[in-house]
């Protein structure tokens, strides 16, 4: 089948369509068997699958030279005399060297080439009896034709059949392999044949079991930096929280331009994260520093709010004027990149909606939140607790007005 030539080939197997699966036992007729029935299965399903083709070539036809013992020993042939003439036949049977004053020559018997040979034509050898008689070869053998492998894969040591397959228009390769597993099911495959995914249906299988945990690090990671930036455990969490409406928005966005979830958009995705959480960290900033002042939580955050808006519209809108080219999709091999262009531009609008209205409401209720947990630390410490005028005592940073003086006036 026709492909598409890629300068970078991912797995070792070779095969007529762009997508492999292995499937591999210790018995290779039943790995045979077994193999050939899920390529008839996957062949009938057109919905999924296309252009399904297998390396198994098992239909060759062979001869296979048969010795009746019985007949031989009446002969007077054991098996290592007529081991011996065929192999100095049709072997590499060296029988001496003749050494010249340079260099060494091995001498190796074989029948003649040129003869054009048949199982008829081989069974008139001539083979030296115990009397030391000749006899033909057919006077004691037969030749049987059969079918047998033409070539014998293998992977692992093990018995190999690669199944090739190819996907119709709008079929991801997600739904392809979940559809394997199930006509696995389907067809009764027993467990001693193991099935595996090869070249870009396995880099495809080992990218999804290592997203969720790129995505998590990634999260855990900035989370920490935050919160060492702003010595708080709860004002991090504030400024994270943009980012379920971005990755709604990506996904959204894919969704309606009929694109998977593809390792490219993960790559997009990931960089929402990064993009997107500039929002929070402008309003909190800014937020902070008003509380400092004096002003109560409602009355900061909304003044931050006003404060940073043209600058969180202006870097919104370089980004997106950045990606949007990216998500058009045009110029030579843009169909690689617009997965990622497609999820940052979704992302940004989604988030650039909701974080202006939906991290003020957070801000509030985590300053609350904070101030809450501070009162309970002084009830246990049997302290009283602070009483709260305009300013709110935060639970990870400590005010500047309790400060003994001299360390007020080092802060300062």
């Amino acid at each position: 089948y026709m492909q598409p030539v890629q300068n970078l080939r991912l797995g070792s197997r070779s095969s007529a369509s762009a997508y492999q699966l292995v499937v591999q036992g210790l018995d290779t007729g039943l790995t045979d068997t077994w193999a050939q029935k899920l390529n008839d299965a996957m062949a009938a399903d057109h919905t999924n699958f296309t252009d399904v083709t297998s390396d198994l070539q098992n239909n060759a036809l062979q001869a296979t030279l048969v010795v009746d013992r019985d007949k031989a020993a009446q002969l007077g042939i054991d098996t290592d005399t007529l081991r011996s003439a065929l192999y100095g036949g049709f072997g590499t049977d060296q029988v001496s060297t003749i050494f010249g004053s340079a260099d060494s020559y091995e001498v190796i018997t074989e029948l003649d080439p040129k003869i054009e040979w048949s199982p008829e034509r081989m069974l008139a050898i001539q083979m030296r009896t115990a009397s030391g008689s000749l006899v033909p070869l057919g006077a004691f053998a037969r030749v049987d034709r059969t079918a047998g492998a033409l070539t014998v894969n293998q992977l692992g040591q093990l018995p190999a059949v690669t199944i090739s397959y190819n996907l119709p228009q709008g079929v991801a390769l997600g739904d392809s392999t979940a559809r394997i597993n199930a006509l696995k099911e389907q067809i009764g495959m027993p467990t001693a044949i193991s099935t595996s995914f090869a070249g870009t249906a396995k880099t495809f299988q080992d990218s999804l079991a290592n997203q969720g945990l790129l995505v998590g690090g990634a999260i855990l990671t900035i989370y920490i930096v935050l919160g060492i930036l702003y010595e708080s455990f709860i004002h991090p969490l504030t400024i994270l929280t943009g980012l379920p409406s971005a990755v709604l928005g990506a996904v959204v966005a894919l969704r309606f331009a009929g694109m998977d979830l593809s390792v490219i958009a993960v790559i997009g995705i990931l960089m929402l994260i990064g993009i997107v959480k500039k929002n929070g960290i402008m309003m909190v900033d800014v937020a902070l520093e008003l509380r400092r002042e004096g002003m109560s939580a409602t009355e900061s955050i909304h003044k931050a709010c006003l404060m940073r808006f043209r600058p969180i519209m202006m870097t919104t809108l370089a980004a997106l004027m950045g990606t949007f080219p990216i998500a058009l999709g045009t110029g030579a091999s843009a169909e690689l990149r617009q997965p990622l262009g497609v999820a940052v531009v979704g992302g940004l609008l989604a988030s650039q909606a909701l974080t202006l209205f939906v991290t003020p409401v957070i801000y509030v209720y985590m300053e609350n939140f904070s101030g809450w947990l501070v009162g309970l630390w002084s009830k246990r410490k049997g302290e009283p607790a602070p009483v709260e005028n305009v300013d709110q005592l935060s639970l990870f940073k400590p005010r500047e007005d309790m400060l003994p003086e001299p360390q007020r006036a080092a802060a300062e």
